[in-house]
């Protein structure tokens, strides 16, 4: 307790600062994932608040971030569209997927895997966030346009044959859920399809609508729509925003330039009377906890999204301690990654409960929290602490704020967030693959699969594909790394500095093979190859497995192949410098003693050519 108090002064500047800079991006990410201001402030405030308490980076400030909103976006959207376009029907399954979210990153810090996420490549982790920037860029392209399609008559016109099908396709469920059968009870049916009114299938196609635009994909295909339907006004408040956040910056970087963008937008368009579109209302008073994720929880509601909950989970850890490491390296401490992952969790938790979006770590407002004296635990607090003054006493100020200001805002974090270093390292990287009559580096086709996966189609998926076509590379990477390493030649060939003294006499009748690095799957088909290169005039082959450190399944079975083949030929084998792993492996399925009995297996070379020169007669 006297160490969280041993800074007060630099603590409460940096708090204070950190929380001005959160504010504007707190209230533009909830107004992006689709729950609203009112959601991104719930996040802000607890999540700074509960992961400072129990995180484990001193100078940490969180709170919802862009690569979690982005997220968060596709799995708000998804549920509502499910729930009929009913935000209010959907809430709860959204939270509970959240707290899941919360409570799994949790289970990750207990289970000590926080040290595990600097693991995930480099091109997945580029891809991912430069799609995020273009996902944020390509979606807030619209509001800053001033174009809602829900709003376009003439576009949700368009819709309104599918929603007649829609509302009528609920009816039949309605009725299969109750057991009544149609071809038994038509006349029912009849009776629910007459009760439905226009503003029934207006407000289903307003659904429809906005489901088609939304994302990225849908912001691209609405686009030409858009620029028929330009909001001037909305254009020039969005605009303007963009040039005071970069223009500012350039001046000074002592006041958040966000902030001034909002302050002096907002000044104008409520000081002049401007007929703008403002954001939603915030409520005012205290955050009340939403008690429906328990009340209403069903497990079928929740299950079609454990896996997108995991996925927001292990993005939160790699966005939180990618910032951490970013602390360490300016204050000069080391945080504790696990114990991180708990504080993030519970954050991320008690937000949810009380209808936050989730967060990470934020990597620009720790940074100014360290720049403006934060050194404890208690400058993330006192962040939180403003962002909750600042709702009770300001927020029906705040709800006047023009929602073109918060797109102008995202487009600016959007450029931002993009990883301009990797995309700067394209052209120099190495082409170490081809396809087709194209060279290209595997690298960069990880990163702009993801990219493109990312932007265009699925953020969850993307990631796991990602993942998986990295590790495929890097094993046939290290596969040919071993096979080229590992050659099958004469003695006189590459010998060893102790194969230096071996007999001239019997290099006819003995090879040696070298393994050097792992015998696994992604280095069998090399390695079985052995029994195919051995001349005829071989009466015994050694092995040398002092540089073969770890053998799987593949090579183990690969490794039983050739030594069966050899036998066969009426080849001897010795093993020389065998090590615990692949020993264990081996005697696991009975290699040794079946095939390769103790006799012949030795610590030393020079043991082995002591048994060599004993057994081993001068035929050619």
């Amino acid at each position: 307790m006297k160490k969280l108090f041993s800074n007060i002064k630099g603590d409460a500047f940096g708090g204070i600062t950190a929380g001005i800079v959160a504010l504007p991006l707190a209230l533009a990410f909830g107004v992006s994932s689709g729950l609203g201001p009112t959601a991104g402030l719930y996040g802000a405030i607890f999540i700074s608040f509960f992961a400072a308490l129990f995180g484990g980076t001193n100078t940490q400030i969180s709170g919802p971030t862009a690569p979690m909103t982005a997220v968060s976006m596709v799995v708000i959207a998804s549920i509502i569209a499910v729930n009929d376009g009913d935000v209010n029907q959907a809430l709860p399954v959204i939270l509970t997927v959240f707290l899941l979210a919360g409570l799994m990153q949790i289970g990750l810090g207990m289970l000590g895997l926080g040290k595990y996420i600097r693991y995930i490549p480099y091109p997945v982790v580029s891809g991912f966030m430069t799609a995020i920037g273009v996902i944020i860029l390509l979606t807030q392209i619209l509001p800053s346009l001033g174009y809602y399609p829900k709003e376009d008559v003439e576009f949700v016109d368009t819709f309104k044959p599918q929603a007649e099908e829609v509302i009528l396709e609920n009816i039949l469920k309605e009725e299969a859920e109750e057991g009544i059968l149609v071809l038994e009870d038509f006349q029912e049916t009849i009776r629910r399809a007459e009760k439905i009114t226009e503003i029934d299938i207006l407000k289903e196609s307003q659904t429809l609508a906005a489901k088609e635009a939304s994302g990225a994909l849908g912001a691209v295909k609405a686009f030409p729509r858009a620029l028929q339907n330009i909001n001037w006004l909305e254009l020039i408040l969005a605009l303007g925003t963009i040039l005071i956040i970069y223009g500012f910056k350039r001046m000074t970087k002592a006041v958040p330039s966000t902030l001034v963008a909002l302050l002096v937008m907002s000044g104008i368009a409520v000081g002049f009377g401007l007929d703008y579109r403002p954001i939603e209302e915030i409520p005012s008073g205290l955050p009340v906890p939403n008690l429906e994720i328990i009340t209403g929880f069903k497990l079928s509601h929740v299950t079609p999204y454990v896996f997108t909950a995991l996925t927001l989970a292990l993005l939160g850890a790699i966005d939180s301690l990618l910032t951490s490491v970013v602390a360490d390296n300016m204050t000069k401490t080391k945080h504790k990654p696990n114990k991180e992952l708990v504080g993030q969790g519970i954050g991320n938790s008690i937000a949810a409960v009380f209808g936050g979006i989730p967060g990470a770590g934020a990597t620009i407002r720790t940074v100014v929290n360290i720049t403006s004296g934060g050194k404890t635990r208690l400058s993330g607090m006192i962040a939180g602490v403003l962002l909750f003054v600042i709702l009770l006493g300001l927020g029906p100020i705040a709800s006047k704020i023009p929602a073109a200001v918060l797109a102008g805002i995202l487009i600016t974090v959007g450029i931002g967030v993009m990883d301009y270093k990797g995309l700067k390292a394209i052209p120099s990287l190495p082409k170490d693959i081809k396809l087709g009559p194209f060279k290209l580096s595997s690298e960069v086709l990880i990163m702009l699969v993801v990219l493109f996966l990312s932007t265009f189609w699925n953020l969850v998926y993307a990631v796991g594909i990602g993942l998986i076509i990295a590790s495929l590379m890097f094993m046939k990477k290290l596969g040919d790394l071993t096979a080229e390493r590992s050659n099958v030649t004469p003695l006189k060939e590459d010998a060893w500095k102790d194969e230096a003294g071996f007999p001239e006499n019997l290099k006819e009748e003995v090879f040696i093979k070298h393994l050097k690095g792992p015998l696994f799957f992604g280095s069998t088909s090399e390695f079985q190859q052995l029994a195919e290169q051995i001349p005829a005039t071989a009466r015994t082959v050694i092995i040398r497995l002092g540089r073969m450190q770890y053998m799987d399944q593949s090579g183990l079975y690969a490794m039983e192949d050739v030594l069966q083949d050899l036998n066969k030929k009426n080849i001897e084998v010795l093993f020389v410098g065998l090590l615990k792993q692949p020993q264990y492996m081996m005697e696991r399925i009975g290699i040794i003693p079946d095939l390769i009995p103790k006799e012949h297996i030795f610590e030393t070379f020079k043991e082995c050519m002591k048994w060599v020169k004993k057994n081993v007669k001068d035929v050619y």
